[in-house]
């Protein structure tokens, strides 16, 4: 299963919701994957990875498919260990900056897909944070893909987006991924008490939109995990926003 977390608009939790999902995956006993395809490597800081050189990053296994290489690595040997059981990470890095143009006028949108269809015979589950764009990499990801899980943070703008965005995704399931799917809504930085945001959800359930029926609630708890650099499941496993994190979890696997 390859899961991508995705939404055009920067600051919905995409970081948070990628680390924390995998970190619950791999307690649970899955060989999981989570690859850091953000320039801003948001994913990367949040696991404490140490600077890696650029050929062992995300940056590496895409440069050696436009660079001559006598044997191109699989995915599974750019993955580092988190320090968690189960838990590997292929580091995000700032050098994919440097690199877009040029896989893309080369035509290497595909070549993601064809790296994790190899990782998935060492991987059972494999989650993938994007950055705030429908570019080079996100596409990638979401051609490699076999679901794609949307953060929002509640608010008209979002809403707006969301709409867009679904339909660059029936237009990436019409071209290039039949077999993509929305898996669900996350509902993050909820407030309960604001007016605003259950009008919100309650208007995308009444749309049909696939929004999961657990909602992260807005939290300092979730900051001073950043900054610890620790999921939550392993700094606070008895918090509120730990135990809605891991409700998602189980939904998403039922």
């Amino acid at each position: 299963m390859i899961r991508v977390l995705f939404n055009k608009k920067g600051g919905v939790g995409k970081s948070s919701l990628a680390v924390n999902l995998a970190a619950i995956s791999a307690s649970k006993g899955h060989n999981t994957l989570l690859i850091d395809l953000d320039t801003q490597c948001n994913s990367t800081h949040y696991l404490n990875i140490p600077d890696t050189k650029r050929d062992d990053t995300i940056a590496g296994l895409f440069e050696q498919t436009i660079t001559f290489h006598l044997r191109r690595k699989p995915a599974h040997e750019f993955a580092v260990d988190t320090g968690y059981e189960n838990l590997s990470m292929i580091p995000g890095s700032p050098h994919l900056a440097d690199i877009e143009n040029e896989l893309d006028s080369r035509h290497k949108i595909y070549k993601l897909r064809d790296a994790l269809q190899e990782a998935t015979e060492q991987y059972s589950r494999i989650y993938i944070d994007t950055p705030p764009a429908l570019n080079f990499y996100s596409l990638s990801a979401l051609i490699a893909a076999n679901s794609v899980l949307i953060p929002i943070d509640c608010d008209d703008f979002a809403i707006q987006g969301l709409f867009n965005l679904q339909q660059h995704i029936r237009e990436i399931q019409e071209d290039h991924n039949p077999d993509l799917t929305v898996e669900g809504i996350i509902a993050n930085q909820y407030l309960s008490t604001a007016k605003l945001p259950n009008q919100i959800i309650q208007s995308l359930i009444n749309e049909g939109h696939p929004v999961i029926p657990t909602y992260v609630a807005q939290s300092v708890k979730m900051r001073e995990s950043h900054q610890v650099r620790k999921p939550l499941l392993h700094m606070a496993p008895k918090h509120k926003i730990s135990q809605s994190l891991m409700a998602i979890y189980e939904y998403l696997e039922q």
